[in-house]
């Protein structure tokens, strides 16, 4: 299967202000983001990796980061997935996180995350955390096979999500639990990276935050079959 690149979205007023967004209008990316974004886009550049899509969710903060990794990309085909969207956190949405470390829920948000269902509201939908997950890897897996049958197996796709959804999707990819999801640690601006294979996946970047992305293409030449890791570790990549 294709090689998907997962940005988190470059940072927000809301990071900066301490605040859980969610699916609250109005966040976008503050000046810092901004650069963020526009440096994930020009790493990828430089690779010449060969993008066929950069698919977003659809929130303004990750719709900004999109825009500014396909600015250099040449005409890259775009597209929305709702799946990618942040998690919905209903009643916590917009409340400041220091407020929210009290709340008993935070509690089992930490060290039970697959038991977490956020408080109901009038003004946001809320969900579970498995319901996220659930959601983002479907969407993962739909844009992955239509990508794949479009533009073929070696094919490499751009996710640009949030960071409790591609920490729960890492997660998956390393054969965890979702209870040990809050393990992972995903920065705005970063770059994680997965292969998908019809036998497991392959997790070759993890919260990267600079440096050439090279070698992310499957290798022309494989020297184990699609889907085995090499025994010994292989050869690394080769720019």
């Amino acid at each position: 299967m294709p090689t998907v690149i997962f940005v988190r979205h470059g940072r927000s007023s809301a990071n900066t202000a301490g605040l859980l967004a969610g699916w609250m209008p109005g966040v976008f990316l503050d000046e810092l983001g901004e650069s963020q974004a526009t440096a994930v886009g020009e790493r990828i550049a430089a690779a010449s990796l060969p993008v066929a899509e950069v698919v977003s969710s659809p929130l303004d903060r990750c719709v900004q980061t999109a825009d500014r990794i396909s600015a250099p990309l040449d005409g890259v085909a775009r597209s929305i997935h709702p799946g990618l969207g942040e998690c919905h956190y209903g009643a916590w949405t917009g409340r400041r996180i220091a407020e929210l470390v009290s709340d008993e829920l935070w509690k089992v948000v930490q060290d039970r995350p697959s038991e977490a269902r956020f408080p109901d509201s009038t003004a946001y939908d809320a969900e579970s955390l498995m319901q996220m997950q659930g959601r983002a890897l479907q969407a993962v897996r739909e844009t992955d096979a239509r990508i794949r049958e479009t533009h073929g197996a070696d094919a490499v796709w751009v996710a640009v999500s949030h960071g409790d959804v591609i920490k729960a999707i890492l997660s998956h990819a390393l054969g965890a639990h979702l209870d040990d999801f809050q393990r992972v640690h995903v920065d705005p601006g970063s770059v994680s990276v997965v292969r998908y294979t019809s036998r497991r996946p392959f997790v070759l970047r993890m919260n990267d935050l600079g440096g050439a992305l090279v070698g992310l293409r499957p290798p022309e030449h494989p020297t184990a079959p699609e889907g085995d890791a090499e025994v010994g570790g292989g050869a690394g990549e080769v720019g």
